[in-house]
């Protein structure tokens, strides 16, 4: 029996009422997510450039570097880790620090290293901020306060184990060097108007 509705075009559709029985998907029928992150300077830190999807950490690095380190930017590093691995704190608004919303006090146990990455603007990227030794993603989030909170506001939060970042080495940086100073990315090089 299809769905009545007032609408003459959702009647048409042929809408049944009931709804229809989901099907859980398949394990590993999608590609993982992981996000990238590229360092453009020795001296800047890390910035989050968006995601990639990768059937695993290799892949996903090679994929980050196709699509976030070949055109319109100069790329010095780059690091992935996979979503899931990826803690993140409640979003603040109207200037308030995330740092300031924490009442706990850090436990004093140092069992891992954690990455911390900071939102400072609605709108912009998380930036690499530092890293913390902690037992535990919520005990990293405390233990970072003393070291990373500053005169501005942190809206967000993404805390990661080290462990769990795959980042590329010293000897990675001739990947970036396809051409010297990138010339080829510039129209006027070609110089396809003189010919």
């Amino acid at each position: 029996m299809a769905m009545k509705s007032l609408d003459p075009r959702v009647s048409r559709l042929g809408i049944a009422d009931e709804a229809p029985t989901l099907v859980p998907k398949e394990v590993l029928d999608q590609f993982e997510t992981y996000e990238a992150f590229v360092q453009t300077k020795d001296t800047k830190p890390f910035e989050h450039v968006g995601p990639v999807h990768a059937p695993n950490e290799e892949m996903a690095f090679l994929f980050a570097k196709e699509q976030y380190s070949r055109r319109g930017m100069f790329c010095n590093a780059l690091c992935v880790v996979k979503t899931e691995n990826i803690y993140s704190s409640d979003f603040t608004d109207d200037g308030l620090d995330v740092y300031d919303t924490l009442e706990a006090a850090p436990s004093g146990q140092e069992t891992e290293r954690f990455e911390i990455f900071h939102l400072m603007k609605r709108g912009k990227q998380h930036k690499y901020a530092g890293d913390v030794m902690a037992k535990d993603y919520e005990d990293a989030l405390v233990a970072a306060k003393p070291h990373y909170q500053g005169a501005k506001p942190v809206f967000n939060v993404w805390i990661c184990k080290s462990e769990h970042i795959l980042t590329s080495d010293e000897e990675d940086r001739d990947i970036w060097n396809t051409l010297k100073d990138k010339k080829y990315r510039d129209a006027i090089d070609y110089r396809a108007q003189d010919k």
